[in-house]
C-alpha cells in the first residue's frame, strides 16, 4: 500500500494497481492531513480546522465523524483467505484521530530518501546521482496535495514538498552539470528560469551550461534577464553567487571548464575588448558618493561588454547563415 500525496491524494495498493481516490474537497483534506501527520495524534479541533476553517457547522463534531467514517470505509481491507492481519487504519483517540500506516508508505518518504541518495552521490558518481534525483522527481504526479488544500496542515506541507522538489531539481542539474552533460539540459533549464523566475539558482545553472556550449554571449544575456527580473519584481541586484558566475564567465575563468576528458569544454574564443564606456566626471575621493560612482561605471562597462558581446553573436549568426545559403563561400 502506498499513499500518495506528490499530486492528488490516493491510496494506491501495487500489488493490484487499484487506486483509491476519495471524492470530494473535505474527503480529500481529511486524508491529506492525516498522512501529512500520520503516526501523530490530531486533534478534533484541528481537523475541523483543517476541513472548514472559520465557518465551520453548528455539529462539525458530528461532521467530522461522519467524514472520518467514510474514510475508514475507502480504505482497503485483507480479502478472506488471504492470511493478511487486518489493520486498523485510523485510530480513534481521547483527542482526535491517527493514521497508522504499518506496513505501508507514502511517495513523500521514498521522495526524500532517492533525492537523499542522489545529493549524497553527487560529489563521487554524478551520473548515478542524476538517475536517483530523476527517478525521485518523476514520482511527482502534480502539486503536492493538489485538490486537498483547505486549511494550514495541507497547506504547509504543500509549500514546504514544493520547496523540497525545487532543491531536487537544482541538485538534479548540478548533477548533470559535474557529469559533463551540459548540453541535454539547456532547454529544461530555460523552462525553469521561465516558471521560477526568482529563483537564482535556475539562471546559474543555465549560464554554466551554455557557457560550457560554447555560447557565452546567451549566457550573459540570462544574466541580464535575471538582473532585470529581480530588480523589477523584488527590487533586489542579484546575489553574489550569480554576479561571481557573470564575472567568471566574462574572464573566462577555466574553473567553468567541464570536468574529465570526455567533457571538454566546447571552444569559446576571447572576444576583443568592447569599447570604453564614457567617461564619468570625478566624485568626491571617499565616502558614499564614491561608491555609488564606482558602481554606477562598473555597471556601465558589464552593460557595454554584455551589448558588445550580442553584436558579435549576431554577426556571428549571420556568418552562419551565409555559410548554410552558400556552402563554397566557406573555402
Amino acid at each position: 500500500m502506498k499513499f500518495r500525496i506528490l499530486g492528488p491524494v490516493e491510496i494506491h495498493d501495487e500489488r493490484t494497481g487499484v487506486r483509491i481516490l476519495p471524492t470530494g474537497a473535505k474527503q480529500r483534506a481529511l486524508l491529506g492531513a492525516l498522512v501529512v501527520k500520520s503516526g501523530q495524534i490530531v486533534s478534533v479541533h484541528r481537523l475541523i480546522d483543517e476541513l472548514w476553517g472559520e465557518q465551520p457547522p453548528a455539529n462539525a463534531t458530528n461532521a467530522l465523524q461522519a467524514h472520518v467514517a467514510r474514510l475508514r470505509r475507502l480504505l482497503p481491507v485483507p480479502e478472506p483467505g488471504s492470511g493478511e492481519p487486518h489493520h486498523e487504519w485510523i485510530v480513534t483517540r481521547s483527542l482526535g484521530y491517527v493514521l497508522r500506516l504499518g506496513r505501508a508508505g507514502t511517495d513523500a518518504d521514498r521522495f526524500h530518501r532517492l533525492a537523499a541518495q542522489g545529493r549524497a552521490a553527487a560529489a563521487t558518481d554524478p551520473e548515478q546521482a542524476a538517475e536517483l534525483l530523476r527517478q525521485a522527481l518523476a514520482l511527482w504526479r502534480g502539486p503536492a496535495l493538489e485538490g486537498s488544500v483547505l486549511g494550514d496542515i495541507c497547506a504547509a506541507e504543500a509549500a514546504q514538498l514544493e520547496e523540497n522538489r525545487l532543491t531536487a531539481l537544482e541538485a538534479l542539474y548540478d548533477a548533470c552539470l559535474r557529469a559533463a552533460r551540459h548540453g541535454e539540459i539547456t532547454g529544461e533549464l530555460e523552462e525553469l528560469t521561465t516558471d521560477h523566475p526568482m529563483r537564482e539558482r535556475f539562471y546559474d545553472l543555465l549560464m554554466l551550461a551554455l557557457y560550457r556550449c560554447g555560447r557565452q554571449a546567451e549566457a550573459l544575456s540570462v544574466y541580464d534577464r535575471a538582473r532585470r527580473r529581480l530588480v523589477h519584481e523584488l527590487g533586489v541586484e542579484p546575489g553574489p553567487a550569480l554576479r561571481g558566475r557573470m564575472e567568471a564567465i566574462l574572464q573566462h575563468d577555466p574553473q567553468l571548464a567541464a570536468p574529465g576528458p570526455a567533457g571538454q569544454l566546447a571552444r569559446v574564443h576571447p572576444l576583443p575588448p568592447p569599447p570604453a564606456p564614457a567617461p564619468t566626471a570625478p566624485g568626491p575621493a571617499g565616502g558614499p558618493d564614491a561608491t555609488v560612482l564606482n558602481l554606477t561605471g562598473e555597471i556601465a562597462r558589464l552593460r557595454s561588454r554584455i551589448e558588445h558581446l550580442s553584436l558579435e553573436q549576431e554577426a556571428l549568426m549571420r556568418r552562419f547563415d551565409q555559410l548554410v545559403a552558400n556552402p563554397a563561400s566557406g573555402h
